[in-house]
């Protein structure tokens, strides 16, 4: 059996809808944002997949790209959940609602 492009495809669309269903049912910050995370390594399989499958170097040189810019998402994301939960001491989306008045 080989593996081919469809595979790739369906484990990047099941990745990609796990963390979309992640992102609408957690209330959790941190849950949320690893859903988020999820969502990109989705995007990149698929990426990496269809390169693959057409033969050409792009977008691989485009998911180093990715990758490069998710790592500073990462550590501005991080850093706005701490200093959240420094100030409001909750993690809790449902109880953020500095900006509702």
């Amino acid at each position: 059996m080989t593996i081919g492009l469809h595979h790739f495809i369906s484990l990047a669309v099941v990745l990609f809808a796990v963390g979309f269903f992640g992102v609408l049912m957690r209330r959790n910050t941190l849950i949320i944002y690893m859903c988020l995370e999820l969502m990109l390594v989705a995007s990149t399989l698929a990426l990496v997949a269809f390169s693959r499958y057409n033969g050409s170097p792009e977008g691989n040189i485009f998911v180093f790209f990715i990758l490069t810019v998710a790592a500073a998402e990462v550590a501005v994301g991080l850093a706005i959940i701490v200093a959240l939960f420094r100030r409001r001491k909750t993690v809790q989306v449902g109880e953020l609602n500095a900006l509702k008045n």
